[in-house]
C-alpha cells in the first residue's frame, strides 16, 4: 500500500503563469487542480496531478480569441537525478527535483504550457476552399531545371 499520501486542491490564476501567458490570449480566468503526493507499492515517490482550465487563445484561422477547455491528468515520479528516470514505470514521467523541492505553480504551468496546441484553431472555424492548381507541364518543367522558374519570372520583370 503507498503511504504517506497528502493532497492539495485549489486555484490558480493564470495571471500568474508568466511562461503560460505568453501564450494566452489574455490571462483572464484560473486553472483548478488537485495534487497528490505518495509513494507506491514499489517506493517510488509520485505527484498525482489533476488540472483543468479554460484557455483563452487567438484561432490562427479567423484571428478570434475563443476559450479551449484543458483537462490534464498526470503521473510524475520524482527523481532526484536524471539517472533514475530509466527506473521509473511506464506510466510516470519523470519529474526533476534535485534538491528536494519543487515548486506546485511551476509544475502546473508546465503542464498548462503542454496542453497548448501547436496551431490553435477553434472548434467550428470555417475551413478556406483554397483550390491549388498546377500549369500544365509544371512538373516537368520543375524537375528538369527547378531555377527555371524563376529565370522567366526574373525575364517578365525586365520587359
Amino acid at each position: 500500500m503507498a503511504q504517506a499520501r497528502r493532497q492539495f486542491r485549489g486555484l490558480l490564476p493564470l495571471a500568474q503563469m508568466p511562461r503560460l501567458g505568453a501564450s494566452l490570449a489574455s490571462e483572464a480566468g484560473d486553472a483548478s487542480f488537485s495534487i497528490e503526493f505518495g509513494t507506491d507499492e514499489f517506493g517510488i515517490a509520485f505527484l498525482d496531478l489533476e488540472v483543468e482550465a479554460g484557455l483563452p487563445l487567438v484561432c490562427q484561422r479567423t484571428l478570434d480569441v475563443f476559450i479551449r477547455q484543458v483537462s490534464v491528468r498526470q503521473r510524475l515520479g520524482l527523481i532526484s537525478d536524471e539517472a533514475r528516470e530509466a527506473a521509473l514505470p511506464e506510466e510516470y514521467e519523470a519529474l526533476l527535483v534535485p534538491d528536494g523541492q519543487l515548486s506546485l505553480k511551476d509544475v502546473i504551468e508546465d503542464e498548462l504550457i503542454l496542453a497548448i496546441p501547436v496551431v490553435a484553431i477553434s472548434p467550428g472555424a470555417p475551413l478556406e476552399n483554397v483550390p491549388v492548381v498546377a500549369a500544365p507541364g509544371m512538373d516537368e518543367q520543375i524537375s528538369a531545371n527547378p531555377f527555371a522558374i524563376l529565370g522567366k519570372l526574373k525575364d517578365s520583370r525586365s520587359n
